[in-house]
C-alpha cells in the first residue's frame, strides 16, 4: 500500500449517484474517484449501499440520476456486456459461479466478450495465479471450498483483460489465512497493472491496503482519504473497527 493522493484525471469518476428498488432509494448521494493503478475501498455498514453502487457501474442497475465517468465517458447508460468490454469487470457478492462447469469453463465464460486469440493464454496466467485452479482445471467449481471459489470467481473477472476489477466482499465466509490468501493476491493484482475497487466488510484489512478510501453511510459518501488516514480517524474507528 502507498499512501498515495487522488490527483489527476481518474480512471472512474461517480458523481451525485443515486438508485432506487422501486420507491426505496438505496444509494441518495455517492461521489467518488478512482486513479488508475490504486487499490480504492468503499467501507460502511451493511446496507450502506455499497454493493448497489457496484451493481450500478456494472450496468446491472439503472441509476436514478448521478453520472458514472470511465476514462472520461459516460458509461452509465449502457448495457453491462458494453460496459465489460470497456474494460470494467466485476466479481460479485457470493462469487456466482457455475458450480455444475468445470473450472476452466467457468474462467473461458469470463472472456466472452473477447474476439482475440489470446484467451487460451490468459487462462494460464490464471492458473499461475492460482496453481490449485490449475491443478483442479477439469473438476465442477461447486466442489470447490468457499476460498477455492473465490479465486475462480477473482480469475473469472480477470478473464476480460479489465483496467478496473470491482471485488464485493471477497473475504465473505473465508478463514483468517484464505482472507490473507486473498488479500495477497488483489496487491498481486496491482502489482500488475490492475486497479482495484474493493467492497469489504473486513474495514480493517481493506483500509490497511488501500491507497484511497470512501466511507458510505446510508447511500451516501461521508468521509474520504488515504487507508493509511481513515485507519487513524477515530471516527472510523469507532463505527466500523470495533473500537469504543
Amino acid at each position: 500500500m502507498s499512501d498515495t493522493v487522488q490527483t489527476g484525471k481518474p480512471l472512474l469518476e461517480v458523481r451525485d449517484l443515486c438508485v432506487a428498488y422501486g420507491a426505496i432509494e438505496a444509494v441518495r448521494s455517492v461521489s467518488f474517484t478512482v486513479q488508475a493503478g490504486q487499490i480504492v475501498s468503499l467501507i460502511g455498514s451493511n446496507g450502506a449501499g455499497k454493493t448497489t453502487t457496484l451493481r450500478t457501474i456494472s450496468g446491472l442497475l439503472r441509476p436514478r440520476s448521478g453520472q458514472i465517468l470511465f476514462e472520461g465517458r459516460p458509461i452509465h447508460t449502457q448495457p453491462a456486456h458494453a460496459i465489460l468490454g470497456m474494460g470494467v469487470a466485476h466479481c460479485p457478492e457470493g462469487r456466482r459461479l457455475f458450480p455444475k462447469m468445470t473450472v476452466e469453463e467457468n474462467l473461458l465464460l469470463g472472456a466472452y466478450t473477447r474476439k482475440d486469440e489470446g484467451i487460451a493464454e490468459d487462462v494460464e496466467r490464471v492458473y499461475d495465479l492460482f496453481p490449485v485452479l490449475g491443478e483442479r482445471r477439469g473438476n465442477k467449481a461447486g466442489l470447490f471450498s468457499g476460498g477455492e471459489q473465490q479465486m475462480l470467481a477473482i480469475g473469472r473477472a480477470m478473464m476480460s483483460r479489465p483496467r478496473l476489477l470491482m471485488l464485493d466482499e471477497p473475504s465473505m465466509g473465508l478463514s483468517p489465512i484464505m482472507t490473507q490468501r486473498i488479500f495477497d493476491t488483489i496487491r498481486d493484482l496491482q502489482r500488475l497493472g490492475t486497479t482495484v475497487l474493493l467492497v469489504e466488510q473486513n474495514a480493517l484489512a481493506a483500509l490497511a491496503q488501500s491507497d484511497y478510501a470512501h466511507v458510505v453511510d446510508l447511500g451516501r459518501t461521508t468521509i474520504e482519504g488515504t487507508g493509511h488516514d481513515l485507519l487513524a480517524d477515530q471516527r472510523v474507528r469507532d463505527a466500523y473497527l470495533g473500537e469504543n
